[in-house]
């Protein structure tokens, strides 16, 4: 097999420090800074070189993520502000670790109350007067110079009616100021407005007040996604940039931090231009982007980054572990439960279709706004339904089209392929306004322009980037995966639950470009945002490698479900239980109940987190209730779970190996160095028994033998990540290099690592365990190893392995994965 290395392209500046692993925290008031210094000792014994951190600035009250960000110049006080901070940073230093420290670039909180934005309140304050408006996007044209505030229970005039909207003197950032008081909420007064009546007062503010539900149609301030509590910046503005940045590069400037996680760089109005500002400022440090890359979409290849934060290595990972054969089964069995979703990109366009009209509504209108002034002759229906199914044909987060540079053929192709898909869906008489908004985009002579509609022009293909990604991650992530779930372990952040495996070669080949091109990005197997974590997917692995007995085991499971099954409970919801519960089994109460009522609020089918239907979602959660507290489905779940544990322990191991020691920087989430099976966000949130973990490593240390699968997995973790620091040149230095491994069964996968100065890692790794032990085992099957000697570093002793042709059978014969260092 080829052998591919590494060139200069997308590495950071050598002076800069490149992390050979980091692992994840979430910081939060429950998890402060001082707590996390109290396991820096605990960290750098497992093996890693860099405690990765959530958000560090100050967030809203309460936050447990830190994406909510309210003030650029603070350290998190909850979690311990400046001075715990600067305790975990020199309690690394002690350990010899590192920091890195996710970014949000893209957005603030709307907090309440809203004073404790001090920009935000300053534009509610003022208008467009204010020292901060060029920090908000905001269009002032939709509301006559007001910015909309969606937060009432009903209309303006029924909150004065009733009492509700109230002018007091003891708000605001000093608490003696004149706010006006809706409940919880405070929104400043104008100076020289407090002594009118107060309908007068409020209409004459620099924001309008209306119901919440106006959100949706009327918002005029770009948002996260969905999300109206959280208000886009621009930090195209250099100075907002910096002012929003001072503090963090002021850290990395002092050495307390070495490199960062971008968040959302797909939000940004030029994701290449901020990261070129970033790289200056850094002087190129090591900085990662939460890309997410659809298909065999490659980053831009001018970005000033190491590469994405994992999701495209964790979809290649878990595919090459998944077996085909199961497909068929699958299909079949989905087809029973769904026979009305069938097809994942119908799923997928109704799912988008219905973001574009009802989640998305703003943004469009934002949009049509700016084609009416730019091309008033235009048929404004036409060009509507032209937009809405050009955004709805994406099949990735967005083009890449900077105004005032030349576009790049691969992000035209990028938009007239999806022009070409969107054709299909518009009448013939809707074409031409579609060739029309492609030019748009794209930034081709418009002869029928109105004059001086240049700057127009570019904002509009700027937000028309800035849509596609709400487009695609509320109707993919957020509906489409939670409406169709086939195998719903492959309905992940990036996934393409449509196409379960790859072969050993294609995975060879994706790693040879990955560590030709991008060889410090980052490799994860779970984060703070996958739907499930890598343990529940390696146990749902196994419903493919197993059709037959899972089609056999659902069918018992229902007739189990017979004596409890509410007739408002739906068949494609009921099999998502059963995936779910197969996955995360023993799951139980209140985190089984709190996924379910997320599952199906995402999907829109039968409820939804507006206007939902309670009848429904209290008979999906009352049927889990049920079936988990009755012994018979309890014993019908341990039946599969002992059954398939050689296979989830293959899975289990394997992937974690696999990640660990092929190309990039692997990430380790907070806990999952033993076995973790987590739910979706808040689930993966909770909190990790750190006792726990620290008895196994040491188990590990002293080399004693594994009790369980946990202390498997925390063997095979510390001491990859021990060979990946003691040896980083094998992984991620100048040079690097990685090799696919011949095996002479499908049911292997190996590799090799190192540089010019050889190969001095291997990893082999079990595929489909328990259809190989079914078979007989790996029988003559043989793994060709590089020349010399190696020894198993996951092995009890010390035994030489000659390199050529090897047994897998006697090589793999205590555990599915092997890790080979060079002996001599």
């Amino acid at each position: 097999m080829s052998e591919a290395s590494t060139a200069s392209a997308h590495r950071p500046n050598p002076a800069r420090v490149v992390p050979t692993s980091t692992y994840r925290l979430q910081i939060h008031e429950g998890f402060t800074y001082d707590d996390a210094a109290g396991h820096t000792e605990y960290l750098s014994s497992l093996g890693v070189s860099h405690v990765y951190l959530s958000p560090v600035l100050q967030a809203a009250p309460g936050s447990m993520h830190g994406y909510d960000v309210l003030d650029h110049t603070r350290i998190s006080e909850a979690a311990g502000g400046r001075g715990g901070f600067e305790r975990l940073v020199t309690a690394c230093r002690a350990a010899g670790l590192g920091i890195i420290v996710d970014v949000v670039p893209n957005h603030m909180a709307v907090p309440q109350p809203a004073h404790l934005n001090a920009p935000f309140w300053s534009l509610l304050r003022e208008g467009r007067r204010s020292p901060y408006a060029g920090w908000f996007d905001v269009d002032w044209v939709a509301e006559d110079d007001r910015l909309l505030m969606p937060v009432l229970g009903g209309t303006l005039q029924q909150a004065l009616e009733a009492g509700e909207l109230v002018l007091a003197a003891d708000g605001g950032p000093t608490a003696s100021d004149p706010v006006l008081r809706y409940y919880d909420a405070e929104f400043p007064v104008a100076p020289g407005t407090e002594g009118l009546p107060l309908a007068e007062l409020v209409d004459a503010q620099a924001y309008r007040l209306s119901s919440w539900r106006e959100a949706g149609e009327a918002l005029n301030y770009r948002r996260f996604f969905d999300v109206t509590s959280l208000v886009a910046v621009r930090v195209e503005d250099p100075v907002v940039f910096m002012a929003t940045h001072a503090l963090l590069l002021a850290l990395h400037g002092h050495g307390a931090v070495d490199g960062f996680r971008i968040d959302h760089p797909d939000g940004l109005a030029d994701p290449g231009g901020y990261l070129d500002r970033l790289a200056d400022a850094t002087g190129d440090s090591w900085v990662v982007v939460e890309k997410i890359l659809e298909g065999d979409e490659q980053l831009p290849d001018s970005w000033r980054c190491a590469g994405t934060t994992g999701y495209d290595a964790l979809l290649r990972v878990q595919q090459v572990l998944t077996p085909s054969a199961g497909a068929a089964v699958l299909d079949r069995l989905w087809a029973q439960a769904a026979p009305e979703r069938g097809s994942l990109d119908d799923v997928v366009a109704e799912a988008k279709r219905l973001v574009v009209d009802d989640v998305q509504a703003a943004e469009v209108d934002r949009l049509m706004r700016l084609v009416r002034r730019i091309l008033p002759d235009l048929d404004q229906a036409s060009a509507r339904r032209a937009l809405e199914a050009l955004l709805v044909a994406m099949d990735r987060y967005r083009a890449y089209v900077v105004p005032g540079r030349a576009v790049d053929p691969e992000q035209a192709a990028v938009i007239e392929a999806a022009a070409g898909r969107a054709r299909a869906h518009l009448a013939p008489t809707d074409e031409p306004a579609l060739g029309v908004i492609v030019d748009l985009v794209l930034d081709r002579d418009l002869r029928d322009a109105a004059l001086d509609t240049g700057p127009l022009a570019d904002d509009f293909r700027v937000r028309f980037q800035q849509t596609c990604g709400p487009v695609m991650a509320k109707g993919i992530e957020d509906t489409a995966y939670y409406r169709w779930f086939r195998l719903a372990g492959a309905n992940e952040v990036g996934g393409h639950p449509d196409h379960l495996s790859i072969s050993a070669e294609e995975f060879h080949t994706w790693c040879g470009r990955l560590v030709a091109s991008w060889p410090t990005s980052m490799t994860t197997l779970t984060t703070h945002d996958t739907k499930r974590s890598e343990d529940v997917r390696a146990r749902l692995m196994s419903l493919a490698e197993d059709g037959e007995g899972w089609a056999t085991w659902v069918a018992g499971a229902r007739e189990l479900g017979d004596a409890h099954r509410p007739a408002l409970v739906d068949a494609p919801t009921e099999y998502l239980l059963w995936q779910t519960l197969v996955g995360a089994w023993p799951i139980t109460g209140s985190r089984l109940e709190g996924y379910l009522l997320k599952a199906v609020r995402e999907a829109k089918v039968h409820t939804a987190w507006v206007d939902g239907d309670t009848d429904y979602e209290d008979a999906v959660t009352s049927y889990a209730r049920d079936l988990t507290h009755d012994p018979l489905v309890q014993s019908h779940l341990d039946a599969w779970t002992v059954a398939h544990e050689p296979s989830v322990r293959g899975n289990v191991l394997a992937q974690k190996l696999i990640q660990l020691t092929m190309p990039g920087v692997p990430d380790v989430y907070q806990g999952c160095e033993t076995v973790t099976l987590s739910l979706v966000d808040p689930d993966n949130r909770r909190p990790v028994d750190w006792t726990d973990r620290g008895e196994r490593l040491a188990r590990v240390v002293a080399a004693e033998p594994a009790l369980d699968l946990d202390d498997e997995k925390m063997r095979v973790t510390a001491r990859a990540l021990r060979v990946r620091r003691e040896d980083p040149a094998a992984f991620v230095g100048e040079g690097t290099t990685y090799t696919g491994l011949p095996c002479s069964s499908p049911h292997a996968l190996a590799f090799a690592r190192g540089d010019a100065d050889g190969l001095r890692v291997v990893t082999v790794a079990t595929v489909a365990a328990r259809t190989l032990a079914a078979g007989g085992g790996f029988g003559d099957a043989v793994v060709e190893l590089p020349p010399g000697s190696w020894r198993d570093v996951l092995a009890d002793g010390d035994d030489v392995i000659t390199g050529g042709s090897v047994s897998l059978a006697t090589l793999l014969a205590h555990r599915p994965v092997a890790l080979l260092v060079r002996h001599s």
